[in-house]
């Protein structure tokens, strides 16, 4: 089974890097933080490249 991205919406301040990194995983949920709502919308290796790593609070974690 491939890992999946989470966002921990309690850390998330809502900066857009993810958002605008991977639009096809990650966008904005109603409640103005990052989610992901597609978590196969890319492969693991750019998820964390663009995502996971430029995080700046390292709310985005893999389950």
């Amino acid at each position: 089974m491939a890992k999946e991205p989470w966002v921990d919406q309690d850390v998330c301040i809502s900066c857009g890097l993810c958002t605008d990194n991977v639009p096809e995983v990650f966008r904005f949920a109603d409640n103005g933080k990052a989610e992901a709502y597609d978590p196969v919308g890319a492969s693991e290796d750019e998820i964390q490249r663009n995502a996971v790593d430029v995080c700046p609070v390292s709310c985005i974690h893999w389950r």
